[in-house]
């Protein structure tokens, strides 16, 4: 499934996040990329190894471990520490899938990657371009999102940055393992996570709120990889 989930970050933190890149220096990203997409990838990042890291990083996944959609979309169980990329005039990222297997730093081992997310860190009337563009089962669909906002998609999906024209573009991007490794068993425990929680904020807790909990704690039990 896609998720769209506006204010993951405040105006203010997002103010904060802007301020320290923009006094940082990134590195060519084509050095992480596999090798087949390093031909097609044309930006700039800022990963966990590099000086200036530690106070973005910190602060935006403070943000991620806060947010309760995020949570209940990725259900995540191993993160990859997150990435920082910047697009100026003439970057893009060409069509490309992300590593099924990934090495999470500290972690002994390597991690099946479900989900990735792009946290949206510009102004999208400060750049022109930059949409990414995700396919998934149909035409591709294109997500150039406010300041703040972000969007959660399986991992398994072709998507590509769409070359930026005009100013730049910044965002903090991820991939996680998920406690639930089915995509459709994510969709379907989100919507009835949803569902019973609209019920709780208009009966309280009812019976029906509890057989709901019930059943998507069972189902849980029955799905979770752990």
């Amino acid at each position: 499934m896609i998720t769209y989930i506006p204010d993951v970050v405040t105006k203010d933190e997002v103010a904060q996040l802007n301020a320290v890149l923009a006094t940082v220096s990134f590195a060519d990203g084509a050095t992480s990329a596999g090798w087949h997409a390093r031909e097609v990838k044309k930006n700039q990042q800022l990963t966990h190894q590099m000086p200036g890291y530690e106070t973005p990083a910190k602060l935006a996944q403070g943000a991620l471990e806060k947010n309760t959609l995020f949570q209940m979309a990725a259900r995540p169980r191993f993160m990859m520490p997150l990435v920082f990329n910047r697009y100026a005039p003439g970057m893009t990222y060409g069509a490309h899938m992300d590593d099924a297997i990934m090495s999470v730093p500290g972690y002994p081992g390597r991690i099946r990657v479900d989900v990735a997310f792009t946290l949206f860190l510009s102004d999208p009337a400060s750049y022109q371009g930059g949409e990414l563009a995700v396919e998934q089962g149909g035409p591709e669909q294109r997500f150039k999102l406010p300041a703040g906002a972000m969007v959660v998609y399986p991992a398994n999906s072709l998507h590509r940055v769409l070359p930026v024209t005009e100013g730049v573009r910044l965002a903090a991007v991820s991939w996680l393992q998920s406690e639930l490794r089915d995509p459709a068993q994510r969709q379907m425990l989100f919507d009835l996570d949803m569902v019973r929680r609209s019920l709780f904020g208009a009966e309280g807790k009812s019976r029906n709120f509890d057989l709901l909990s019930k059943v998507h704690a069972n189902l849980l039990h029955l799905w979770a990889e752990m």
